[in-house]
């Protein structure tokens, strides 16, 4: 394999919040403000409806809405990822589906959460997933909020998957992730802040950053530093975050809580 994986999607990425009326109602037209000045700023591509856009609160079709408008706001100036998660393997076929349908660029999808599946129906939830449509795929590893680990050789098996391209780690396993870029060609994205130059020093193709919501132009800094060869650059500007990645994600609440917060 080359020494670092491409980049489907880009490689500085924002977990964008999800804007809602003071009476609950997805603010679209915050959405594409917002969108466009994410990207303006330095983001190449657009987390819609992770975590940190807080999925569970928002429907199958306000979902699509979503994608539809932040995709035709940006056009091709940034891709626009899909979140893409259910206990309920046909569910995350329809959302899958209607991403498609609705203009996504490709998908995040994430472990089924509640029901603690083993590793076989694991894999075969992804793969049942990506089968479903013609988009790309990011496996979302994120076991503190679902329960459960996609388990380094259950990634390693997925690889062989033409639509499996990549992964979202917030697993907090350095050595697995190291172990899965030296063997195969998926995109690793750091999915927690404080691992955004830790994982691309390794090989790592980029982020989903949740602090990018407040500081858009922050990864392409760090990641612009190291391939400049400016490792104290990179370093510097990872370090300089500190203080807000702590604020947002080390506090007990949701990272879309203190994000919405500071903004």
């Amino acid at each position: 394999m080359t020494s670092r994986t491409a980049a489907p999607f880009g490689r500085a990425l924002c977990a964008m919040i999800t804007p809602f009326t003071a009476d609950g109602a997805l603010d679209l037209d915050g959405a594409c403000r917002l969108a466009d000045h994410l990207v303006s700023r330095g983001c190449d591509g657009l987390v819609l409806s992770g975590t940190t856009g807080e999925s569970p609160t928002v429907s199958d079709a306000e979902k699509a809405a979503l994608v539809r408008a932040v995709a035709d706001t940006v056009g091709d100036r940034a891709t626009v990822v899909a979140g893409v998660g259910s206990n309920d393997t046909r569910h995350a076929v329809e959302q899958a589906r209607g991403a498609e349908k609705a203009g996504a660029d490709g998908l995040l999808v994430l472990t089924p959460s509640y029901s603690l599946p083993p590793q076989d129906a694991v894999e075969a939830h992804f793969r049942t997933v990506a089968d479903s449509s013609g988009l790309p795929v990011l496996l979302y590893d994120i076991p503190g909020r679902t329960g459960t680990r996609i388990a380094t050789e259950t990634v390693l098996r997925l690889a062989d998957h033409p639509r499996v391209v990549g992964v979202k780690d917030c697993a907090y396993d350095m050595l697995g992730s190291q172990k899965v870029i030296s063997r195969t060609e998926l995109a690793y994205y750091a999915g927690c802040d404080e691992f955004n130059l830790a994982l691309y020093a390794v090989g790592g193709a980029g982020c989903v950053s949740t602090v990018a919501n407040v500081l858009p132009g922050r990864p392409r800094e760090i990641f612009d530093a190291f391939d400049a060869g400016d490792t104290e650059g990179a370093r510097r500007a990872q370090l300089a975050a500190t203080p807000l990645i702590e604020a947002m994600m080390a506090s007990g609440l949701p990272g879309a809580v203190t994000a919405k917060a500071v903004l």
